[in-house]
């Protein structure tokens, strides 16, 4: 194990540690932040800082949302798509005789 990757801190009573400076900047945690401890598939203790969505941004990481967003990020990167400069410019398109 590489020293330059080691981090200590103590535990103190109530179970309280406080995290190096090199950590917090790590996961861009601040004051007040919550964090997320769980054990991987290997067995070691993770922490990773929790993502917390506001409430009115809930509705674009639902997983039928995120899915529509890889589909139309798959139509981009194809070249799948029609960009109009205006509005009668797409009527035109969608009322062309080859649709």
């Amino acid at each position: 194990m590489e020293n330059n990757n080691l981090y200590k801190s103590r535990l103190r009573e109530k179970g309280q540690i406080t995290l190096p400076n090199k950590i917090r900047s790590l996961l861009k945690a601040k004051e007040g932040d919550e964090l997320l401890f769980y054990q991987d598939q290997t067995g070691k203790v993770v922490v990773d800082r929790a993502q917390m969505v506001p409430p009115d941004q809930a509705w674009f990481w639902s997983q039928r949302w995120q899915k529509m967003e890889r589909e139309i990020q798959s139509d981009i990167d194809q070249n799948r798509i029609v960009q109009n400069k205006n509005v009668d410019e797409f009527i035109a398109y969608l009322n062309r005789e080859d649709a």
